[in-house]
């Protein structure tokens, strides 16, 4: 990065650029104009030396190196808030409050452990709360709005505008099935894919393709669900006693192939991946409390799921 002053008002900017992913909604969050946001962006692309944001389809999306900005950002940004409102300070080794996160069923086998272990090694005395986004009363936005939730994680495509969004991850889809499926190893081409019947996993009540149809279909591929169901954890156990296909996370594949005869097969198409975010109202934006407990969910991602995972195959 070339040497440039940079005052703190345009650090916020780059930041939240970076984590809205949008010039307009970084506007609105901060109460400028989209002119005046877009002038920063170029004198930041000067800066830094990089695009920062590139067109990805009908969105925007940030390049791998404005990622690696975002956790130095935000230690710039607590250090400033810091010195400017010293009574903000915040002890995890010594605090005793709880925090609360919501998350889908799909985090609940390898991510939500993580960060439990990591939670209780740094806050031993503090509790910490998971919920079901299904089960959230008002659904999440409002329990973010309400404080009944500090935190909201999980892959929506089209996030609520109105919340601070971080991107945690992104990573690639693959299909799994059973180990002795008919369909041999190497052998998962489109028109197979296509023609196969597949599991899938209802989240939520909604019309229209899910994230991950809609990310198949990026890549050209459909596929024929003829099962559903609820939850993630029980999918493994079906593709066991079926000719079943399941599209899901590699990371979530890889963890099932761990404790069953189950296999990854790649997608027949480009790689396709998953964005993974988390979510939080304004009324908690500034709190040391839950700045920790942000940084600690975007750092257990960061180990969990290896930065260019979307690049494997």
């Amino acid at each position: 990065m070339s040497r440039h002053v940079i005052d703190a008002h345009l650090l916020k900017t780059l930041h939240t650029l970076i984590t809205e992913s949008s010039v307009s909604r970084t506007a609105l969050l901060l109460g400028q104009s989209q002119p005046t946001i877009s002038v920063a962006l170029r004198r930041l692309r000067a800066i830094t030396g990089d695009p920062l944001l590139v067109r990805s389809g009908s969105r925007m999306v940030p390049t791998s190196h404005a990622m690696t900005l975002v956790e130095p950002l935000d230690q710039a940004l607590a250090g400033i808030a810091a010195v400017l409102n010293p009574a903000s300070k915040f002890d995890p080794a010594t605090t005793r409050r709880t925090f609360r996160i919501g998350s889908p069923d799909y985090l609940d086998v390898f991510f939500l452990p993580a960060i439990v272990d990591a939670f209780k090694h740094e806050a031993p005395g503090a509790r910490i709360e998971f919920q079901h986004l299904m089960t959230v009363d008002g659904g999440y936005e409002h329990a973010l709005e309400s404080g009944a939730l500090d935190l909201a994680v999980g892959n929506w495509s089209t996030p609520a505008q109105q919340l601070h969004l971080q991107p945690l991850c992104r990573d690639d889809l693959v299909c799994l099935m059973r180990d002795d499926h008919r369909i041999k190893h190497g052998r998962l081409t489109a028109d197979v894919y296509r023609e196969a019947e597949h599991l899938g996993v209802t989240t939520h009540h909604a019309t229209g393709l899910g994230t991950i149809d809609r990310e198949l279909a990026r890549g050209g591929l459909s596929r024929n669900v003829t099962t559903t169901m609820p939850y993630f954890g029980m999918a493994p156990y079906v593709l066991m006693r079926s000719n079943l296909l399941f599209t899901t996370t590699r990371t979530l594949a890889m963890h099932f192939c761990s404790l069953l005869p189950l296999r990854i097969e790649p997608l027949p198409c480009e790689p396709q991946a998953l964005s993974y975010y988390q979510l939080w109202h304004d009324r908690t934006h500034r709190s040391a409390a839950a700045i920790w407990l942000r940084r600690l969910v975007s750092g257990v991602a960061k180990k969990l799921v290896p930065e260019n995972a979307s690049d494997r195959r």
